[in-house]
């Protein structure tokens, strides 16, 4: 399974790793919000949304309704369910309902849940779509883990694993696959090796931080000789 396979997941969920400038300044763009209708509910002290179509920067939202304890994302909770389309610049999540923690105009906790939910996206510069599918997400930025739990599914390029649970570590790159215990119920995977000649998206990463890596190091050279 190549590298930035899971990552890829990550950054269908607003781009950002823990602590990022560039989320902190997304989430700081104005937000704009249609919806078929409002009202304030005092006793949860919570904003309702029937019918909600939600826009910041590059993201977008759509669901039957939405549920927000402040409208911002400075310090918040939002959820949304019922047909709930998540949008980013290259990609798209689809499910049932997705919970959002925000604090200090960063996303901490998102629980995207599903009787199917499904994850497409293309990392920028590339074509392949990876494409994943589980009936419970959990992306903890704080650990900065991503679990998926529930018929686990995730594809790119003809590699595919599944599992009952997946869990995948952002910084150290490891996957984590758990089976049911059942019989039937085993981690799967399928690889398919790239055509003869063909480099993997890995390979042409690593001979480019290579290649930049050996010109820094030689301009600090001639930097060196030159005084």
């Amino acid at each position: 399974m190549r590298r930035p396979l899971l990552l890829a997941i990550a950054v269908v969920l607003f781009a950002a790793a823990p602590g990022t400038h560039a989320q902190v300044g997304e989430l700081r763009l104005p937000i704009s919000l249609d919806a078929d209708s409002t009202d304030y509910d005092g006793k949860s002290s919570m904003l309702r949304f029937t019918g909600l179509r939600l826009s910041q920067g590059n993201m977008g939202v759509v669901a039957d309704e939405g549920l927000a304890t402040k409208l911002d994302f400075e310090d918040s909770v939002w959820r949304f369910d019922g047909n709930v389309v998540i949008d980013t610049e290259n990609g798209r999540i689809e499910c049932d309902s997705a919970d959002l923690t925000f604090s200090e105009h960063e996303l901490k906790l998102a629980i995207i849940e599903g009787s199917k939910a499904t994850f497409e996206m293309t990392r920028p510069g590339g074509t392949e779509v990876t494409y994943a599918e589980a009936r419970r997400l959990r992306y903890d930025l704080a650990t900065a883990t991503i679990e998926f739990s529930g018929d686990a599914v995730i594809t790119e390029g003809g590699n595919e694993i599944a599992s009952e649970f997946l869990a995948y570590d952002i910084l150290e790159r490891r996957i984590k696959a758990v089976s049911s215990g059942e019989t039937e119920d085993k981690v799967r995977i399928r690889y398919t090796p790239p055509p003869e000649g063909a480099e993997s998206a890995d390979t042409q990463d690593d001979e480019e931080t290579a290649s930049d890596e050996d010109d820094a190091s030689g301009d600090d050279a001639g930097a060196d000789g030159e005084s």
